[in-house]
């Protein structure tokens, strides 16, 4: 339906189309023996997506399905529809070792091969995913098997500052509001994403921080109608990031 709507109902467009399917880990099955009357772990869900991504014809309802139930369907061939799954995968980390079997006991053999523990998901395979919960006919349907390798300092400094509705770029237009030029140093976004890879929180955790440091200013600067600009130093975060993450400790 969504993708039928981003076509603008154009039927033939939609059959070349793209369908991303976040969180495809959740549906993986939690157990080997499911249970016959309650499927709560989710693999009824892969068992239905698997006519889907094989191709078939699908009756689509334009305007969402429920509300409308007596609307007129349209039929879609989901054959040439390129299907891509994604997920975190909490945990594959110990298939993957389990399989390569990095914790070998006796003798080592002159033809070990060298792992790199600390990047394990550039080994996965899709016997991996089988171990994880996802069943084989599902992972036949999709053949390429990659990962993504964790955001490093100049990717988040990029998230940070280059997109058109980038966090900086947010507060900036939120201060210019109350006639407030904010100013950010170079040295304050470096701290940000310092404390953004220490809580290892991905570029979500850049939106935590900055809430953190600019709390006190989106408050009090708007009344104080002699300040016209605020500039955002190293100094001032250090001192904000101090005070906040004392507070959490004094509470915990």
């Amino acid at each position: 339906t969504r993708l039928l709507q981003a076509a603008d109902y154009n039927v033939e467009q939609v059959k070349k189309g793209i369908v991303f399917i976040d969180e495809i880990d959740k549906v993986a099955r939690k157990s080997d023996n499911p249970s016959i009357t309650r499927d709560v772990s989710g693999e009824g869900v892969q068992q239905a997506m698997l006519k889907l991504l094989e191709g078939t014809i699908v009756n689509v309802p334009p305007q969402g399905g429920r509300k409308h139930p007596d609307q007129k369907m349209i039929a879609i061939d989901t054959k040439d529809i390129l299907f891509i799954g994604g997920g975190a995968f909490d945990g594959i980390e110990q298939h993957i070792t389990r399989r390569l079997n990095t914790r070998s006991i006796g003798f080592r053999s002159d033809h070990e091969i060298v792992i790199d523990t600390q990047n394990l998901l550039s080994y996965i395979s899709p016997q991996d995913l089988k171990s994880f919960g996802l069943i084989p006919e599902l992972i036949g349907r999709m053949p390429v098997v990659s990962f993504l390798t964790p955001l490093d300092r100049n990717a988040l400094k990029k998230i940070l500052v280059e997109p058109k509705n980038s966090l900086i770029k947010q507060y900036r237009k939120l201060f210019d509001m109350e006639g407030i030029t904010l100013i950010f140093d170079k040295n304050a976004l470096d701290i940000i994403v310092d404390k953004a890879m220490e809580f290892k929180l991905g570029a979500r955790g850049l939106r935590t921080i900055l809430e953190d440091i600019m709390l006190d200013a989106m408050f009090e600067l708007p009344s104080d109608l002699n300040k016209k600009e605020l500039k955002i130093t190293s100094t001032y975060v250090k001192k904000q990031l101090s005070k906040t993450i004392s507070t959490k400790l004094k509470v915990a």
